[in-house]
């Protein structure tokens, strides 16, 4: 990381900004171009690995690319407002706080396991414990992302 003043390492502090953020950004590879597309998500972070929960139809771009190639990188932000620069254009910048990796997406099929990654992401999204039966796993398709590396930096608002 360029800027290590900017670096986050404290696990709650990381875990905060997964918490607030509510859009992740995941990144494919389509053949030989970058694909991106917005997800909500839910997380898992246990002994300081994370682990993303998504979902999505059951058919589409996004799930033809991973079923090529199941390797991901993301990015998530919250917190995110200009700074002035005032007169001086070169001195604008923006607020924010980060979270960005890598990892394999994996396509769950057991309805346990697909039910507990849907709970996981709607409380993330909605706060509130949802009962998931497997007939709602039947009619999506549930992603995890075993990250395998990830980092944090924010640049807070000052005043």
């Amino acid at each position: 990381m360029r800027r290590k003043d900017r670096e986050i390492i404290d696990i709650e502090t990381i875990r905060s900004i997964l918490d607030k953020a509510k859009v992740l950004h995941l990144a494919m590879i389509d053949g030989d171009r970058p694909y991106v597309v917005p997800l909500h998500y839910g997380y898992t972070m246990e002994n300081g690995v994370l682990t993303l929960y998504l979902h999505s139809a059951k058919e589409g771009r996004k799930l033809d690319v991973l079923g090529k190639n199941d390797r991901v990188a993301f990015v998530l932000e919250t917190d995110v407002s200009p700074i002035s620069g005032g007169e001086i254009p070169c001195k604008y910048g923006a607020a924010y706080a980060s979270v960005m990796g890598e990892g394999k997406a994996v396509f769950l099929t057991d309805p346990a396991e697909k039910a507990a990654g849907l709970r996981i992401l709607m409380c993330a999204q909605t706060g509130r414990d949802f009962i998931i039966t497997e007939a709602m796993t039947e009619s999506v398709a549930v992603l995890r992302v075993d990250v395998e590396t990830y980092s944090a930096k924010s640049r807070p608002l000052t005043h």
